[in-house]
């Protein structure tokens, strides 16, 4: 449902067409490209130890096969350099070494020759006997390997070398290391973390649901057929029909989560550090203990290991105890002290390695829950010490100093491209430093608004206040000095900071050589919006108007212009169809610019060439431009366009730009042909006569004027017929002269081919552009225009469209806003869609689409409420204030009161407040007055004055009772929106006698981030060829080309991501299509774990994948898991849109029949019969989904043996069968005979009744023939109604 691409736009730039340019072709040349990167799979895993499980083991599989291929592509077209040179790398297959450590057996270990020594310090690091190692170093024959070097450049490595791990002197970096290492394996089944939000650690409960591994488990339970011990009974609130919501089985308690208590207490000794005369008896540092048994101990670091000391709380006596046990590492000195350390110790890291490596490594960014149980808050030295330092001095890679991120992030872009492995490489390192950077900025964002940090302006007013902090430049999302006055002052410096970002991406992903762009991540928090940007070199140093070279700084009065940023610029103006135009200065010069005028061009100290304010890279939005003297499209016109707009920042989204010269190009093809064509017919001559097939097939695309088809079934065919016509256009004046008049309808720039730009400029407020231009000016003002009618009367009926043929099925907030960018409708349009859908014969078929929408409408109006609610509040009183909102907005009773803090801690001594609070931040409790009421009203006229749509409503229960909607999924929109984390138990919104929220549920409040992902361009072309390979039904090639793509995503982004994602799931699909249903069960297992991981427990996509995991499961004979599986997956679809779904028709279809496998009759009609509605509700009564809904239930009533029924229902499907396919169709036919079977088998049953009626107990009674199903028949029939999962291809069906 939601992309393969995630938000990639619509166009990813070709960053390397030479290499790509083979793909159509038969992949010779890819097989050999890429078979080499099949071994930097093993080596491609610097910043995670975990990953070594991840694909290390698949990493050398593929090396016979990739020798064999080389042979054949030699010679692939004129690139046999590169070729040879990467033949080599083929060569390079994997080894085992022997691995010796102290106290432990030796044991083997499997290696590649591309990986680095320090991988294999950070396997041993991982493993279950060697974990408690931190300091040591490998030697080979008595040499010390050095950490940096790859396996293949060390002497005397080969199959079967035995590496000694030898211990070695710790330094105070190394003490601390170890510490926090230990403290890790102590936290490792800890979820707290993934509940505080921390470290990029995650939540998922897949293991709870499968319990444990699902493969050794598969091989564990086949034994007997599961049926005897099965208890399939849902809990009550699964059922069809349940009005009940809980919110508790969310997050399930995971029974390994109480972990064994290892140590009470492990933290820094206050004596820290180690006096002058003791560092130079080799102190370190202090740790202080209390173990299980209440033993109170400290314990010296020092350079040869850890011991006990004299020193008590309160007397310093660093002397070595009696004894002392000096051990090498913490763990060891522990285990000898403390008997229960020693055996919980082992025992929790037994667990630690059962658990799925994807349940444990960290995600490239931050994923928060907005639901987390009540916490104990644990002693841990190191977060304390993290929390004050914020790590800032102490940092694992770079000791001793701030990372340069501008620094990081250009030289990452500078690394060589000429080759897939240096590719890999570099976009590795892209990906890398941007997920850190991210990172780091969200830290340093809610530092800011936390008031951590001082302003470089401290003197100012707090709204325009500036921050630096780890090389990072903090901005707050204010108008301030009026600089955006004219553009709609706060509303719009709110809005530039997402268009910038928006810009940022589009120049990244075209990427073009010696263009820079600044780092940029923006982020929400607590009301505030802060933009974080890296920081160019020597900008703080010297006045903006000095630095900028291009450009203008006051919108337009000043205008420079510069001819290597013009140079470097027209390269992205074809990919970002931005054209290039003159304006003129207050003092009338003529200035030439490729971007908007607010586009700036600084050229660093360092030398580069930097852009920055990218924030109208996109043409405006016409539609949202009320313009004085010009007249938009009545298209436009229709739906009550132009409206007036909080701010005049509104552009068009590039994904739009992309559809709209996309259509224009298919339609200056169907002028062309229809000129050609008239031509060819006249004239007739003979040489003519061989194009002319081509033509005529190429022509019979249906187009209706400007108005046609986005999915348009011959657009391949057109694309290459121009191809054709571009021969001819050189010979014929006449043809030169049709594709003038064509060039002209469209709008193109060039009068003899095809290509549209825009001018970023027109109507921005304060541009004027020299006479000359008048003619191309009004050009561009028409293509605007034009843009604009057709995203209203193009994109938003092919979106309403692709709901009503559920090929777009939007589940929540998140994935609707996702389909209307992907259409590259901005959401300031949602009012309109809505309206849209209104209007809609079909209106009952979209009652989903249009209940989501309006959910998501209340609540983004809700969100621009909170924002500047929360403003207004101070930190103390923050729970009080957010629990009050949610109140307001979710609970039924009348008169919510706010509760302020109480008294003794609000401060007297007011009038002496330090200057530098929060931004904004005043002694204010007018939050306390807001009241449900008013807040409805603020919610109404918000959606009325922004997205110009009607809501009648006056309170929460009104809304619920007018557009069917759950109060929970409300609490789950408003949650994820502003990033409020609340406590997970059972609320009660409907009482009217008390608030269902107090100030002790709410538990967080965090950050929503927003950054550009950096794209794996090599794995994402693979992935699509791969695609494309499935469509066309070659399977087997498809997934040798999704398998290089899963290898390419590994490489690039490390084990976790969503693309990898994606891959998983299509390559799990293949494997079960391909008959390998326990291949499908591991990767299906990953695609879950993942999905949980990264994109959220209950994301729609996760929700997808369970489902897929729950057919693998059954047809690996796991009945009790697949249904679990599909349990949890129906709780979690009613918690986030609620039954009346079209996708919950086709869980309960496989619900149902799995139940039926497992003879559970009447349950399984339940599900069965809702699903049954559910299709007929959005498919209509005569879909053929809805006659295979009639034939499930037939058959259950088979087995039951109520015929009668059976016969009715059977009935029915046949006459849909009937009607749609026509008698002769097998589909028909096969209805026909299951009829007549039914009939006879009523007729039996009715005999013997009668029979019984008529002699009694001595009736001869004819056995009659009850069916349980058999479990082929019952897998047979998921594979067909999944067929909605893509689970056939087309070449199949």
């Amino acid at each position: 449902m939601v992309s393969k691409t995630d938000d990639i736009p619509a166009s990813v730039p070709n960053c390397n067409p030479a290499d790509l340019a083979d793909e159509a072709g038969d992949g010779a040349q890819d097989s050999n490209e890429t078979s080499k990167t099949r071994l930097k799979d093993s080596c491609g895993r610097g910043h995670c130890a975990d990953t070594a499980m991840v694909n290390g083991g698949g990493a050398h599989e593929h090396t016979e096969e990739a020798e064999s291929k080389q042979d054949g592509n030699g010679e692939a077209d004129g690139e046999e350099e590169s070729t040879e040179q990467e033949v080599i790398v083929i060569q390079d297959t994997g080894f085992t070494v022997k691995i010796q450590a102290p106290g432990t057996e030796p044991f083997d270990l499997q290696v590649s020759p591309q990986e680095m020594v320090q991988e294999i310090h950070q396997v041993l690091m991982d493993r279950e006997d060697t974990c408690h190692r931190t300091c040591f170093s490998l030697q080979l024959d008595g040499n010390v390997l050095d950490n940096f070097a790859e396996l293949k450049s060390i002497e005397g490595l080969q199959e079967g070398s035995l590496l000694k791990v030898v211990e070695e002197p710790y330094t105070v970096r190394e003490a601390r290391i170890h510490v926090r290492h230990i403290r890790d394996l102590l936290k490792s089944l800890d979820p707290s973390d993934a509940y505080n939000g921390v470290d990029c650690n995650s939540l998922s409960f897949l293991s709870i649901f499968t319990d444990g591994d699902l493969g050794d488990s598969g091989k564990r339970k086949k034994k007997g057929n599961e049926l005897e011990q099965i208890d399939c009974t849902p809990p009550e609130h699964i059922l069809p029909g349940s009005k009940e919501r809980p919110l508790v089985p969310l997050q399930p308690q995971n029974k390994d989560w109480k972990p064994m208590q290892c140590l009470k207490v492990l933290t820094m000794s206050g004596w820290n550090p180690p006096p002058g005369n003791r560092k130079m008896h080799g102190d370190l540092m202090y740790l202080y203990l209390v173990t299980v048994e209440e033993r109170h101990v400290s314990v010296t670091a020092s350079t040869r290991g850890f011991y006990l000391n004299q020193s008590t709380t309160y007397t310093f006596n660093p002397k070595p105890a009696n004894p002392s046990f000096l051990s090498h590492s913490l763990v060891e000195l522990l285990s000898q002290i403390s008997p229960a350390f020693k055996k919980n110790f082992t025992a929790l890291q037994k667990k630690r390695v059962q658990r799925h490596p994807f349940e444990r490594i960290a995600t490239p960014f931050q994923v928060y829950s907005w639901t987390a149980p009540q916490v104990d808050h644990a002693m841990d030295c190191v977060r304390a010490e993290d929390a004050y330092t914020s790590r800032l001095g102490y940092e694992e890679h770079i000791p001793g100093q701030t990372r340069d991120w501008n620094e990081e992030l250009q030289t990452t872009r500078e690394l060589p491209r000429k080759n897939l492995p240096e590719r890999l490489l570099r976009e590795r390192a892209i990906f890398k430093v941007h997920s850190d950077f991210a990172a780091a900025a969200t830290r340093g964002a809610m530092a800011v608004i936390d008031g951590n940090v001082m302003a470089i302006n401290p003197g100012e007013e707090t709204r325009m206040q500036m921050f630096i902090w780890n090389n990072i430049f903090f901005s707050l999302g204010f108008d301030v000095r009026d600089h955006y006055r004219e553009l709609g002052g706060d509303a719009a410096a709110h809005a530039a900071p997402t268009n910038d970002l928006n810009g940022v991406r589009a120049y990244g992903a075209v990427d073009v050589e010696g263009l820079y762009t600044l780092g940029t991540v923006v982020v929400d928090y607590r009301g505030y919006r802060v933009t974080a940007q890296s920081i160019i070199p020597g900008i703080l140093e010297r006045e903006q108007e000095q630095s900028v070279i291009y450009g203008s700084i006051d919108f337009g009065k000043t205008v420079v212009s510069h001819s290597k940023y013009l140079e470097l610029l027209e390269k992205t103006s074809r990919p970002l169809k931005v054209q290039r135009h003159k304006v003129l200065n207050e003092k009338n010069d003529v200035a030439e610019l490729c971007s908007s005028v607010e586009c700036k061009g600084i050229i660093g100290n360092d030398g580069r060439h930097y852009i920055l304010d990218l924030l109208r890279t996109f043409p405006p939005d016409l539609n949202f431009l009320p313009v004085d003297g010009e007249e938009l499209p009545p298209e436009s016109q229709r739906y009550g366009f132009p409206r007036q707009h909080r701010h005049r920042l509104a552009c068009l989204r590039q994904e739009l730009i992309e559809a709209f010269v996309e259509h224009r190009w298919v339609y200056l093809l169907f002028m062309k042909m229809a000129a050609l064509q008239l031509m060819q017919q006249k004239a007739n001559k003979d040489s003519n006569k061989t194009d002319l097939p081509a033509i005529t097939e190429a022509s019979e695309i249906p187009l209706e004027g400007k108005e046609l088809d986005e999915s348009i079934p011959g657009l391949a065919q057109a694309k290459e017929l121009a191809e054709t016509l571009v021969a001819e256009d050189g010979s014929d004046p006449k043809s030169r002269e049709v594709v003038l008049n064509a060039c002209k309808a469209v709008g193109s720039i060039s009068n003899t081919s095809f290509d549209i730009r825009f001018n970023p400029d027109i109507f921005s407020p304060g541009v004027r552009f020299p006479e000359e231009s008048t003619e191309d000016v009004q050009k561009q003002k028409q293509l605007l225009k034009d843009a604009a009618a057709f995203l209203v009367s193009g994109q938003v009926p092919s979106l309403i469209k692709d709901c009503l043929d559920h090929s777009t099925l939007p589940m929540d907030g998140a994935t609707l806003t996702e389909a209307l960018h992907q259409r590259g409708i901005n959401v300031r349009y949602l009012g309109t869609v809505l309206e849209f859908v209104e209007k809609t014969p079909a209106k009952a078929q979209l009652e989903h689409f249009y209940r989501i929408g309006i959910c998501e409408l209340i609540t983004r109006c809700a969100k621009h409420i909170f924002k500047t609610y929360l403003q207004g509040v101070e930190l103390s009183a923050l729970s009080a204030a957010v629990s009050h909102f949610l109140n307001c907005f979710l609970s039924s009773f009348p008169d919510a009161v706010a509760h302020l803090p109480a008294d003794e801690l609000v401060s007297r001594r007011k009038s002496r407040r330090r200057r530098n609070r929060v931004p904004g931040g005043g002694d204010n409790t007018a939050w306390a007055s807001l009241t449900p009421s008013e807040l409805w009203k603020n919610i109404a006229s918000e959606a009325q004055n922004y997205y110009h749509f009607t809501l009648h409503c006056e309170s929460v229960d009104q809304v619920v009772e007018k557009y069917g909607f759950q109060k929970i999924t409300l609490l789950r929109e408003i949650s994820i929106k502003t990033g409020i984390q609340i406590l997970i138990k059972e609320y009660n919104f409907d009482s009217r006698h008390k608030p269902a929220f107090t100030e002790e549920d709410i538990l967080n409040i965090f950050p929503v981030v927003k950054h550009v992902n950096p794209k794996a361009s090599d794995a994402f072309h693979f992935f699509q060829s791969g695609q494309a390979k499935v469509q066309q039904g070659f399977l087997k090639e498809g997934c040798e080309l999704i398998n290089e793509a899963l290898n390419l995503f590994n490489n690039v982004y490390g084990a976790m991501h969503v693309e990898i994602c994606a891959c998983l799931r299509l390559l799990a699909r293949l494997n079960y299509i391909m008959g390998d249903h326990a291949e499908a069960l591991s990767n299906q297992q990953k695609a879950v774990l993942m999905s949980e991981r990264v994109l959220g427990i209950e994301h729609p996509n996760t929700i997808q994948e369970y489902m897929h995991l729950a057919l693998y499961c059954f047809a690996n004979g796991q009945l009790s898991t697949a249904l679990k599986l599909l349990y949890r997956a129906r709780y979690l679809m009613l918690m986030v849109c609620g039954e009346d779904h079209p996708e919950m028709a086709l869980l309960d279809s496989n619900i149902g029949l799995v139940l039926h496998g497992v003879m559970e009759y009447d349950l399984s009609l339940r599900f069965l019969e809702n699903a049954l509605t559910i299709n007929t509700k959005y498919h209509g009564a005569r879909s053929l989904k809805v006659a295979l809904s009639h034939h499930l239930v037939a058959r259950v009533y088979e087995s039951k043996a109520e015929f009668r029924s059976a016969l009715q229902h059977e009935k029915e499907g046949y006459t849909i069968y009937k009607n749609q396919m026509g008698e002769a169709h097998e589909k028909t036919k096969e209805s026909s005979e299951y009829l007549k079977y039914l009939t006879q088998q009523a007729v039996a049953l009715q005999r013997t009744m009668n029979e019984i009626y008529k002699n009694g107990s001595n009736a001869s009674i004819m056995p009659l023939k009850f069916t349980a199903p058999s479990m082929a028949s019952v897998l047979e029939q998921l594979n067909i109604i999944n067929v909605g999962l893509g689970f056939y291809t087309e070449s199949r069906l």
